[in-house]
């Protein structure tokens, strides 16, 4: 099953650019994994959050199949410790969908149309972390996620 990391918008940070780039090459590794860029939204200067997060739910629905398995990065959702993460994530590759999509919102989050479409809402943390240094935890805990799957000594360095 191939596994997507979807965000909106690019990141901006050369640090976290490369920190990303790193995980993503590790990842490609132990399963088809790709990550991909959903455009910024053009002329929302006279836009309100709410009419924001609505445009890119539009465009987060817009890329979903119908047999995609849709998990949202969200401070509301389920927090695991790494090991418990890779066993979940070992059961989710073993269920029946065309992909698992990891979606990370922008700055204001996500619709409603986009939580109700959604299967899961994953948080990494009680903490808040901006959707841009998002990229980069999720993509080391997924790593990690695969390293404990194949027991290996990544995971106690």
């Amino acid at each position: 099953m191939k596994v997507i990391f979807r965000v909106v918008g690019k990141t901006n940070e050369a640090y976290l650019q490369s920190g990303i780039d790193i995980y993503k090459k590790r990842l490609g590794h132990y399963l088809p994994f790709a990550m991909e860029v959903i455009p910024d939204l053009r002329k929302v200067g006279n836009l309100n959050p709410s009419q924001v997060k609505q445009k890119e739910g539009e465009a987060i629905l817009k890329q979903l199949g119908p047999n995609d398995m849709l998990i949202l990065l969200d401070e509301e959702g389920q927090t695991y410790s790494s090991e418990k993460f890779a066993l979940w994530m070992d059961k989710r590759l073993q269920q029946p969908a065309a992909k698992i999509i990891f979606q990370v919102g922008g700055a204001f989050g996500f619709s409603s149309a986009v939580y109700d479409r959604s299967q899961f809402k994953l948080s990494l943390s009680d903490m808040t972390f901006s959707h841009q240094m998002i990229r980069l935890f999720f993509l080391e805990q997924l790593y990690r996620a695969m390293t404990i799957l194949r027991n290996e000594p990544y995971h106690n360095r």
